[in-house]
């Protein structure tokens, strides 16, 4: 692999990381936090989250590595003779299933759900208790891991082919 190769496949790394870092914010307190606002006020912040997280940072790395994934996929189909070439196309598909594919599948309907959503609402309050907050934390928690995983297996990838000298 060429040294810019290498170069964007470490970037990768950071980038799956920080990716992760947000899930895992939300998983770790966020979420609880806003639970205990008291039903409107933290389903009106959740829907302004929801807004704002369409910001350039955020979405450049979540889209980005979702297409850096597919690429890696078949970059790694085509040179499985390679050492750590599983590893980099396992890295893709992690992050591709467990976190784009769970947000689009998981997350996002919850969100245009949560938007919708008048905050006055018996309704309301009930699916976000009894609905939003357990299930949209729970697929949250699995795009962090899968992101997490997604670092840590490009990195264990980098890892092995440092150790494998060149042809």
């Amino acid at each position: 692999m060429s040294s810019a190769g290498l170069i964007v496949l470490q970037f990768a790394v950071l980038a799956y990381a920080l990716v992760g870092g947000a899930f895992l914010a939300f998983s770790d307190f966020i979420m609880r936090s806003l639970a205990h606002t008291g039903g409107a006020r933290g389903v009106e912040a959740m829907q302004v989250i929801n807004r704002e997280v369409f910001r350039w940072v955020f979405m450049t790395l979540f889209l980005g590595m979702a297409l850096t994934s597919i690429i890696l996929i078949g970059y790694a189909a085509f040179h499985l003779d390679q050492p750590a070439m599983p590893l980099i196309g396992l890295t893709g598909l992690i992050y591709v299933i467990g976190c784009f594919g769970v947000t689009v599948v998981f997350n996002v309907p919850m969100n245009e759900a949560l938007a919708k959503m008048d905050l006055s609402a018996d309704s309301t309050q009930q699916y976000w208790t009894k609905i939003y907050l357990p299930r949209w934390t729970r697929w949250n928690t699995v795009r962090a891991i899968a992101c997490t995983v997604s670092a840590g297996t490009l990195l264990w990838a980098l890892i092995a082919m440092a150790q494998v000298p060149p042809l």
